[in-house]
Order: structure tokens, then sequence, then C-alpha cells
């Protein structure tokens, strides 16, 4: 029960971030960089809902683990494209703050939940992505 309850808490943080994200770029101002930009965050803040329902229903625990991976990598993604609106002065920080902190707390769960699915028994890098040794 607490497993699944705290995955539908998920499946709605994840929805409300891409909800959150397309309301920020329509409010973005118009012009070349902040509509790339823009196009950028949209793309990368939505596919965390889309790729983190898909991992829930992943046939196997590597396909969860592989598409979890996508989850991670999309919303850190998300996070740099946040980062680079304010750092361009395309808006103020404080109109991304809860979304840099969701993005911050999403990868955290998200790592946490692929070394969780790989088992705990064995080394994980830091990232939840391969690293080649």
């Amino acid at each position: 029960m607490v497993g699944s309850l705290m995955a539908s808490d998920l499946k709605q943080r994840t929805k409300e971030f891409a909800l959150a994200t397309v309301r920020l770029v329509e409010r973005l101002p118009r012009g070349r960089a902040a509509d790339v930009i823009g196009r950028q965050l949209l793309r990368s803040g939505t596919s965390v809902a889309a790729n983190y329902r898909s991992a829930r229903r992943a046939r196997s625990r590597r396909e969860f683990i592989a598409k979890m991976g996508i989850v991670e990598e999309e919303t850190d993604e998300s996070s740099f494209w946040l980062d680079l609106l304010v750092e361009a002065g395309l808006v103020p920080p404080g109109k991304v703050t809860g979304l840099r902190n969701e993005a911050s707390e999403l990868v955290a769960i998200t790592v946490s939940s692929i070394r969780t699915a790989r088992g705990a028994g064995r080394d994980v890098p830091r990232s939840a992505f391969r690293v080649r040794r």
C-alpha cells in the first residue's frame, strides 16, 4: 500500500511539474532566445511525466530502470533550461524557484528508485546512467 501510494504521488508530482512547465513557457517573453530555450524546456519538462507514466507500465525490472533513467535525464535537462532562462536574464530567479526545487527533488527520488530497483547489493554510480570504467 505504501509503495502504491508513493507511486501515485510521484505520478501526480511529475504531471504537475509538466503543467507548471507549460504555464511558465507560455509566459516567457517573445524573442529568439526565449523561444528556443522555451521549446527545449517544454519538451524536457513534459517528457518527465510521460516517461514516468511509461516506466510505471514497464514489463520488466530492466525496462523500468531504463525508463526511469530517461526520467532522470529529462528532469536534469529541465533543470538546466530553467537555470539558463535565469542566467540569460529572461526570467527573474523567483519565478522559477519552485520548479527548480521540484526538479532537484524529482531527480533525487528517481535516482533512489533506480537504486532500489537495481538492488542494494550492487555499486551504483551517483547518476543512474551507466558509467564506463
